[in-house]
């Protein structure tokens, strides 16, 4: 095409376009159009989505319905685009025109996708909202929006081939939403149900839905691209195909062959171009702040040090639940990431167990895996849909299996809502990954590296309450645990309790001891009971899977287990925690120790004795209380070691005893060997605007009638630290979005004492924080039924948490030793008061008065933000696990053993971004806001269309003037 043509091309196609923009908006019904299709995205978006109760900052709301809506929305738009003008006869001046056919159709769809980003434009205050409201990740939001103008062009295309098949609207209309509407149930769930997992993989390939989700979700890949420009090019041709059959009655002319061979070439090709391009995976941009949906280095780290091959084989059915069904592609994408990564030392595997009676039975037989049942309904009944959904990790003789509890988070948004995404996948692939390798160099045989007993606690329910083949179970647990005594000898005990007994005590202890909850068949299962195994030894416990229920299974689980306890490539940290109360109540931190017992080796540590175990490679002191001498001079000496100590402690504690929240005094013992290192806690709690909700029971007076509920209230001593407040520069910190702290107490450091030591401040509160020494932490509600807390004095930021680094002097330099002078003292009561008076006395000191520059302080000021009670009420206001805290923890040990390998992904999941703590007040601000906004947006774009229209009056007027 020569350039005055492309020119000419360019013009033509510009005033088509042009021509039917000013159409659109001839008439009040465009604005009333615009109008609808806003107060439907902002009703789903507030209403529909729940975006407040959803208490996730981001814009998924705005997407989810839009491949719905678009259908109605580019429907709409094309309807009488050429159906009109079939209709009034001005379709045959255009068939007859010089200019060539595909430049209208062209021209109209320019038109009509120039009107559709003009309605997405009018949405942008949202994200905008949103982006003030919490951290918002940009990447998903602008790839969303590609995701649906690309998702819009092609339904445009659609409506513009329907519109050139009718010469009446209506029909054009239904006919278009047809089409459209085929593309998207196609992968919908409620198709894609009705077939097994890798039909229904097909089809989610063929259908907009699923294309569209995978683009919005942050992942550009160029598979998805292709399929939406090639489809759009596809039903454009057809468009121009259709309309040249019009020609066709008169003359057959090689124009019209033409088109109908570029129509055919074009789903040819554009057929064949998916397929093969289906077959590439390198292709894709991770839009997603942190490269949510790729594989980090620290993967591929951990992958480049396999010496032998590693097998990652998915077990998923083609049939499953409808919640987890969506999981399967997203989770089999990753794999394939690691089997690329791991180039060529990595065979990756994906079977459907039912569909194969070898496989299921090497499942079943060789790694325990059985599937699990789920109860799914339809319309018309309800079943038990038994299913797979387990990821194994296989290294040499050593595996591991990840069932579908270790893989996804729940969160919950009522008894009917349940929200089910993949919880942070590559973390915990990669973590079994670290763990069979070095289960691996480890070997040895089961007791030889156990160097204390172990007791095996089955807490079995009463075997009525039990489902059959868990009966049958228990019975193959004994026979096990029979032949493996022997090989044992005296390193294992075993003893079986029911938690139900006794009106449940033991099952309220485990509740609040270990965080044990009964087990169900289904996610909904009402007929809870209880099945856990736990092995110990008195300092450390795990939990052992139940996976499958076969004796080859329980003995190859309860092997993995003994393996915890025995010596091998795990780091070890020395845990100093208050004991657990056999009664209930005080503080426990068994979630913790089980977040933690993942990656490391966490044993209780006793310094009653002055010392801390020589294979301690850190020191955890979590909510320490009156440590003595002892306690204190061993603390000191292991940092005086070049150790690590990280304290998370405050002189205040929350106490739930008695069904009621109160606040008590702590005296750690810490205190003075704090100050001595320049480190000082004020005796006050911090409060702080910027805070989390609490669930606090609330009764209202009915007229007489008194209703108790539990409301989620806004409670300053649940500082809500965010980013702002967080250290981005620091490993500990880096990763994390918020952290909440509860009844945390502001730290101060001493430059003066820390001049040659290196001070990094990890956590601080917001500017609107105060401080408190009153231990009445729940006011009573005020006439609106709020908690009622009065700022006293200047609004600041506190310090909550710091790292001291560098040479410490000893607290005890100086002194003799707390040991030394214990034992001196028992010597001198049984000294021989004949001895020779001129005996030279022996002075022996154990205490070491510096430490090498490697040593290091953490201190963390609250000394609840870690516990069970803490964390499940931090958590309860999202509806989610909160693991914040925990994250905090493990990325502060990871960086303190100088093995960061995880904490770049740790911190990676589904729901670790929340919106900034509201009362209702401040969220009806917002949402009536973003309605004013559209209102705005609205009559801005009528005084402007009004404007041009008038300028392109005035200049018409002027060239017929002159």
């Amino acid at each position: 095409m020569q350039p005055d043509n492309t020119q000419h091309a360019r013009t033509m196609l510009w005033r088509i376009a042009q021509k039917e923009i000013s159409l659109f908006f001839a008439s009040p019904v465009s604005y009333l159009f615009l109008g609808g299709f806003l107060a439907v995205v902002l009703f789903m978006f507030f209403w529909g989505e729940a975006f407040f109760a959803r208490n996730i900052a981001d814009v998924r709301p705005l997407f989810n319905a839009m491949p719905l809506l678009l259908i109605f929305l580019a429907s709409s738009l094309t309807m009488r685009q050429w159906s009109e003008e079939r209709r009034s006869g001005t379709l045959e001046h255009v068939l007859t025109q010089s200019t060539p056919l595909w430049q209208f159709v062209l021209g109209k769809f320019i038109g009509c996708s120039l009107l559709l980003l003009l309605a997405l434009l009018l949405t942008l205050p949202l994200p905008f909202t949103v982006s003030m409201l919490g951290e918002l990740d940009w990447g998903p939001v602008w790839a969303g929006y590609l995701a649906t103008l690309l998702l819009g062009m092609l339904y445009l295309a659609i409506g513009l081939y329907a519109s050139a098949r009718s010469d009446n609207p209506i029909v054009a209309l239904l006919l278009a939403v047809l089409l459209c509407g085929v593309f998207y149930l196609v992968g919908s769930n409620v198709i894609t149900s009705l077939f097994g997992q890798n039909i229904s993989q097909w089809l989610s390939l063929v259908s907009t839905s699923g294309r569209f989700d995978a683009i919005s979700r942050g992942m550009l890949d160029a598979r998805d691209l292709l399929y939406f420009v090639s489809l759009t090019l596809v039903f454009l041709t057809l468009n121009c195909w259709a309309l040249e059959r019009g020609r066709w009655s008169e003359q057959r002319s090689n124009t019209a062959k033409r088109w109908q061979w570029a129509a055919s070439l074009m789903i040819v090709n554009a057929l064949a171009l998916n397929l093969w391009l289906g077959q590439l995976s390198a292709l894709r941009f991770d839009s997603t702040a942190g490269q949510q949906f790729t594989l980090s280095e620290a993967s591929k780290q951990q992958l480049a040090q396999l010496q032998e091959p590693l097998l990652l084989r998915g077990y998923f059915s083609s049939k499953t639940h409808p919640l987890l069904a969506p999981l399967v592609p997203q989770l089999s994408d990753l794999l394939r990431e690691y089997e690329i990564a791991g180039k060529g030392r990595i065979k990756l595997e994906l079977v459907d167990p039912l569909s194969s009676a070898e496989a299921e039975k090497q499942a079943n037989q060789e790694f325990g895996i059985e599937p699990v049942p789920f109860q799914v309904a339809d319309r018309y009944q309800s079943s038990i849909v038994s299913s797979y959904f387990n990821v194994l990790v296989q290294y040499g003789s050593e595996y591991k299996v990840l069932g579908f509890r270790d893989l996804i988070e729940v969160k919950s948004g009522g008894e009917a809502e349940l929200n089910v995404q993949l919880r942070n996948p590559e973390l915990d692939i990669t973590r079994t990954i670290r763990s069979v390798m070095q289960g691996y160099q480890a070997g040895g045989e089961l007791f030889a590296a156990v160097n204390k007993p172990l007791t095996f606690t089955a807490y079995l329910s009463d075997s009525s309450k039990l489902p059959a083949q868990l009966q049958q179970f228990a019975a193959d647990i004994n026979s096990v645990l029979d032949k493996l005594a022997n090989e044992a000898g005296d390193k294992l005990q075993r003893q079986t309790l029911d938690p139900d007994a006794n009106g449940g005590e033991l099952a309220q202890q485990l509740a609040n001891d270990y965080g044990i909850s009964p087990l169900v068949t289904g996610l909904l299962d009402p007929n809870p009971f209880y099945f856990h195994l736990l092995l110990g030894d008195g300092e450390q416990l795990v939990q052992i899977p139940l996976d499958d229920f076969s004796a080859d299974s329980f003995e190859r689980n309860f092997s993995a287990a003994v393996k915890r306890f025995a010596s091998g490539y795990r780091k070890t940290v020395a845990l100093v925690a208050p004991a657990a109360n056999p009664y209930g109540g005080g503080v426990s931190f068994s979630q913790l120790q089980q977040y933690l017992g993942d990656e490391l080796n966490v044993k209780t540590e006793d310094l009653s004795d002055g010392s801390v175990a020589s294979d301690a490679d850190i020191l955890l002191l979590a909510a320490p209380d009156k440590l003595d001498d002892k306690a204190l001079f061993a603390v000191d000496q292991f940092l005086m070691q070049g150790g690590t100590v990280l304290l998370a402690s405050s002189p205040y504690s929350a106490d739930f005893s008695g069904r009621s929240l109160n606040l008590k005094t702590v005296q750690s013992g810490l205190a003075d060997w704090l100050a001595h290192h320049g480190i000082n806690q004020q005796n006050t709690l911090v409060l702080d605007k910027q805070s989390a909700a609490l669930p606090l029971p609330v009764t209202r007076d009915l007229g007489g009638f008194r209703v108790q509920e539990v409301r989620m209230l806004d409670y300053p001593y649940f500082i809500d630290v965010r980013q702002s407040g967080l250290n981005t520069e620091h490993p500990a910190t880096a990763g994390l979005q918020q952290l909440t702290l509860s009844w945390a107490s502001p730290l101060s450091i001493d430059s003066g004492k820390n001049s040659a030591r290196k001070v990094t401040e990890l956590i601080h509160s917001s500017g609107r924080a105060w401080l408190s020494d009153s231990t009445q932490v729940l006011p009573p509600l005020d006439h609106y039924g709020e908690l009622s807390f009065t700022p006293e004095g200047e609004l600041q930021s506190y310090l909550l948490g710091a790292v001291v680094e560098g040479e410490f002097s000893s607290y005890f330099a100086g002194k003799d030793s707390p040991l030394l002078a214990a034992a001196n003292e028992a010597a001198a009561d049984d000294a021989n008061e004949d001895a020779a008076a001129d005996e030279p006395t022996l002075n022996v000191s154990s205490v070491l008065s510096r430490s090498p520059s490697s040593a290091r302080l953490i201190v963390l000021s609250s000394n609840d933000f870690i516990s069970d009670t803490a964390l499940q009420l931090s958590g309860a206001a999202n509806g989610v696990q909160d693991i914040a805290a925990l994250q905090l923890i493990a990325n502060t040990l990871d960086w303190a053993l100088d093995d960061a390998a995880l904490t770049s992904i740790r911190a990676r999941g589904q729901f670790n971004r929340t919106l900034m703590p509201m009362d209702e007040g401040s969220q009806q601000f917002w949402e009536y806001l973003n309605y004013g906004l559209a209102l705005l947006l609205l009559a801005g774009l009528i005084v402007l269309q009004r404007s041009l229209q008038k300028r392109r009056q005035l200049a018409w007027l002027k060239q017929l003037a002159d």
